[in-house]
């Protein structure tokens, strides 16, 4: 069964209601997250302990009806812990798999740079292929299939930088930050109402979508026309980053892909069946911001990734509509 493109924006503004029953505020991580979801792509979120991370993706796995799993990376956590391992059964005479916690339709990883470079590729193959290989044995994942990773940027002892390899895996970086005075007054609403987010039952989320549904969201996006002038504009983007001044590491070609798949997914959502260049203008940021190293000195200057992009997508002239 197909799903019309006209329904996708209903059912994304359904998603965010049911999900700020209980998220305050943040609204560029909810919807960032939904897009990436619907386009079949994973997420970085970094920020500060006790932002609502983790509390996100356990409203996301309510409001929708699919298979979540949680782990907690940490330095003595193996591969095998995450893709599952073989194991003898002496009554079969045979090896039996044993299915890690990847085995799911929403996977958690939290501090994801608390765990080696060696556990940390293991997610390589599941992010990209969305399957397991284990003593060679090709095992595949159920659509859909989303991994959102969670990493603290103050904290840096007993962590590993993730590789490059796998920081271009994560189709967004997304960045969290401290609530506003207003939004942090209704954080404690909820608890003088007697609702406490470790108990998600008192919230009345409803499940707005099933797993099916994801599919058909994820094929409909597809019929989101791109003009030619836009992809131009994706290429003339991720051009531009690789010869920028400050730049000294640019994206790969698989920014601008995630780039044109995730504004088909935004325009969708937005309720249009064609992409803009604002909604180019929009995702930059989030496509970009991990993908790109900037020289030693400009660091020390005070650049960051973000004012870098920011700069890029000012000399680049967007097309006229």
């Amino acid at each position: 069964m197909n799903m019309e493109l006209s329904n996708v924006s209903r059912i994304f503004d359904s998603a965010i209601e049911q999900i700020g029953k209980v998220v305050v505020g943040q609204m560029e991580l909810v919807e960032g997250v939904l897009i990436a979801l619907f386009s079949e792509g994973s997420v970085l979120i970094e920020g500060p302990p006790g932002l609502g991370k983790t509390l996100l993706v356990n409203v996301l796995s309510r409001t929708v009806s699919c298979d979540f799993n949680r782990v907690q990376f940490t330095p003595d956590l193996m591969p095998s812990d995450l893709t599952g391992h073989s194991i003898y059964d002496m009554k079969e005479q045979n090896f039996r798999f044993n299915r890690g916690p990847v085995f799911t339709n929403i996977l958690l990883g939290d501090e994801i740079n608390r765990s080696p470079p060696k556990t940390q590729a293991s997610l390589l193959e599941v992010m990209q292929e969305h399957q397991v290989t284990v003593d060679g044995v090709t095992h595949s994942l159920d659509r859909p299939f989303l991994v959102i990773a969670t990493q603290n940027p103050i904290e840096h002892e007993g962590t590993y930088p993730l590789p490059e390899a796998q920081v271009d895996r994560f189709m967004f970086k997304l960045l969290v930050d401290y609530p506003s005075v207003a939004d942090e007054v209704d954080i404690l609403r909820h608890y003088t109402a007697g609702r406490d987010p470790r108990y998600l039952d008192d919230f009345g989320i409803e499940t707005v979508l099933q797993a099916e549904e994801v599919i058909q969201i994820q094929d409909a996006v597809k019929q989101v026309i791109v003009e030619e002038k836009i992809l131009t504009y994706i290429v003339n983007i991720v051009s531009a980053s690789r010869s920028w001044g400050s730049v000294t590491v640019g994206p790969s070609p698989r920014a601008g892909v995630n780039l044109l798949i995730a504004a088909r997914t935004m325009a969708a959502c937005r309720g249009r069946d064609f992409v803009t260049p604002d909604d180019i203008k929009e995702l930059a940021p989030w496509v970009l911001r991990h993908r790109l190293r900037l020289r030693p000195e400009a660091e020390i200057e005070g650049s960051t990734p973000d004012e870098t992009i920011r700069q890029i997508m000012d000399s680049v002239e967007a097309p006229r509509s």
